[in-house]
């Protein structure tokens, strides 16, 4: 709207989806923190793990990506999220069309939620076994 580029679907649902997107992306991050040892191995991580999911996105069409590294994309939570936003902006499509993007994005979230929980819990039994 602002920049006056054509939309053919409604703009809640791709705000929803990129507040999806946004409470992953923070789950994903404090996931590399918690497994990190130091600030610098947070650095580290990150060409490793944010960078390719660019790639992995969708803006590269996944069939193109050559030995069927392509399939990498459906383990990377963006993918999800540009997906859903392309089917409501492109295609103009609804909930009937993106739910299973969501759905998908909602287990990601879920798994490293409950992943945090685990890894928070063992460092904080450890605390105070030693502490």
């Amino acid at each position: 709207t602002v920049l006056d580029l054509p939309s053919e679907g409604s703009i809640i649902w791709v705000f929803l989806t990129m507040l999806g997107l946004a409470v992953v992306a923070v789950l994903f991050g404090a996931t590399i923190s918690i497994f990190a040892q130091s600030e610098l191995q947070v650095v580290q991580l990150i060409p490793f793990t944010i960078i390719p999911q660019i790639f992995f996105s969708g803006l590269i069409p996944l069939d193109l990506i050559p030995y069927g590294l392509g399939n990498i994309g459906y383990f990377t939570p963006i993918f999800y999220g540009a997906s859903a936003i392309k089917e409501v902006l492109v295609y103009g499509n609804g909930w009937s069309s993106i739910w299973p993007y969501w759905l998908g994005l909602f287990l990601y979230g879920a798994a490293l939620f409950l992943l945090n929980m685990l890894a928070l819990n063992k460092y904080r039994g450890h605390q105070k076994r030693h502490g």
